[in-house]
This record gives C-alpha cells, structure tokens and sequence, in this order.
C-alpha cells in the first residue's frame, strides 16, 4: 500500500515504534534460538536431552535453564532416544578362584590410571554376535581400552586391557574392577591368564560382590547409554560393520564430545586435558 509506513500502523495500532523494532529483533532471536538448539540436537544425532543439551546452549552463548531448553525441545517435538534395559553375558557358573571387592562403589577418583572397570556386553549381527569388552578408567569415565569378538572367551578380556596398557603408556598400581549382577564373578576375568596378566603388569584385580549390580555401576551405564545411542534399532549386516560403529561412537563421540555430569559436564577427553593443564600450574610472564 503507498503511503503506509510502520510509524503510521503503529500510531494506528497504539504501540511505540520502538516497541516494534524491539517485538521483531526478540521474535528474529527466538527464531535462532531455535534453530540453534536443532542443530545442537542433530550435532548429537539425538543422543542427548536437555541436561546435556544446556551445557551446549551455554557455549554459544545463550543464558537459560534446563526447563527451558526442555520446553524447546517438547516444543520442536524432539526428544533423546531411551535405552532398553540390557542383559549381562558373562558366565556365572563356574569355580574358578575370584578377588575380593576392593573399590567398594568409590566410584570418585582424583587422578587417571588409578581404577578401570570392566565388563562385556553383546551386539546383535547378522552374523551371529558380536562381544565387547571395555575398559573405562573412573576419573574422566573415558573408555581407555575396548576389544571386539566373536567369542566371549579370556582372551577377549585379555585383548582389551593390553589395548588398555599399551594406550595409557603401561601405568603400574592400576585396580582393574570387574563388576557382578545375579551371581556374576565372570569366569573371563577369573581365567589364569588374566590374572597372571594383571600380576605381570602390577596391577591390582578388585571384583564386585555376588549379586550386587550397583558395584559396577559406572560401566553398567555406559552399556545402558551405548546400547540406546546406537545398538537398539540398528541392524548390522556383519560384525566389521558393527565394530566400525562402536568405533565412531567410543573414540569420536563418547571420549572427545559427550559431556558427562561427573566432570562438571566436560567430556571425558576435555576433564583429562583441564586435569593436566591445572598440574602446569599458572604461566609466569617474564618482564623487562
């Protein structure tokens, strides 16, 4: 219409025109808002819910809650995935010697290579399946050594911790913890060639009690969380299929990019590098 400007519709309509100018740039915020967050999800291939997803929003510079970010993400009809509840398959029938409960759920440790733990779980291929066997060392929560099989034998155990060693430059004094569920004092982790293995190596074996699940229960969520972000409703062809996914999410994502609430909401390898950096101590800057 000729002749019509936004000073006289809103003269017309009541309102100030820097009122306005301030409704548009606040709608054009929410917009990008928006759009930020949906990238931030998809970044996370929708792995992760608004606990994570705020620490996210911070570092870009957006001041608000997780509620918020919740109602967003309902808002966009966006929401994590949800992991199933998994089975154990390591072997509980057996009488080989085991090793008392040394780590007693302190799950709190103040420097890496102090306590790893361990377990294997199970991945459905076309195959057959495919075992994995993990090492997660409870300062940062970073998986420090993992090994794929088709069989859940003591050398699929063995495999993962000399992956484990050999990553982390061989560290001495390790309490290596093997967690239990219904009766569980799996007989990989009982075999004579772990243990001698771990004595070699002067590491300590520490194992949870007999129908305890929550002795282990970092690991235990690391299988829940890996088995929700990217088994469940997968199908894999074949076990190198499934083992290049593992890879993609173990060293590319879980390590490097998911945060995780123990470390203040860093990821594993970030809580490592600000544990590091604080032992240089401050920079002195030297003067003329």
């Amino acid at each position: 219409m000729n002749g019509v400007t936004v000073s006289s519709v809103c003269k017309c309509l009541g309102v100030s025109t820097s009122g306005y100018y301030a409704w548009r740039k606040r709608q054009a915020n929410t917009a990008q808002k928006y759009n930020d967050l949906k990238a931030v999800y998809w970044q996370h291939p929708a792995r992760l819910g608004a606990p994570s997803l705020v620490h996210d929003m911070h570092d870009l510079g957006y001041s608000m809650s997780e509620r918020t970010v919740g109602r967003m993400l309902k808002k966009l009809g966006l929401r994590s995935r949800i992991a199933r509840k998994y089975k154990h398959t390591t072997d509980s029938n057996h009488r080989l010697p085991t090793a008392p409960n040394l780590l007693e759920r302190q799950f709190t440790v103040i420097q890496p290579n102090k306590v790893w733990t361990t377990d294997i779980t199970y991945i459905h291929t076309t195959q057959g399946w495919l075992y994995l066997c993990v090492m997660l060392d409870l300062f940062s929560r970073r998986i420090v050594g993992w090994q794929t099989s088709h069989r859940i034998d003591r050398q699929l155990v063995c495999d993962a911790f000399n992956c484990a060693m050999a990553r982390q430059g061989y560290p001495t004094g390790v309490m290596v913890h093997s967690l239990a569920k219904q009766c569980f004092s799996g007989s990989q982790y009982c075999s004579r060639d772990f243990r001698v293995l771990l004595l070699t190596n002067n590491c300590i074996q520490s194992m949870s009690r007999r129908g305890n699940c929550w002795d282990n229960a970092v690991t235990e969520s690391f299988f829940h969380t890996l088995k929700g972000h990217v088994i469940h409703g997968s199908v894999f062809a074949t076990r190198k299929e499934a083992t290049a996914v593992l890879f993609d999410y173990i060293e590319i994502y879980y390590n490097r990019v998911r945060r995780h609430s123990a470390n203040g909401w860093l990821s594993p390898e970030a809580f490592e590098q600000k544990h590091f950096k604080s032992l240089e101590g401050p920079t002195v800057h030297n003067t003329v």
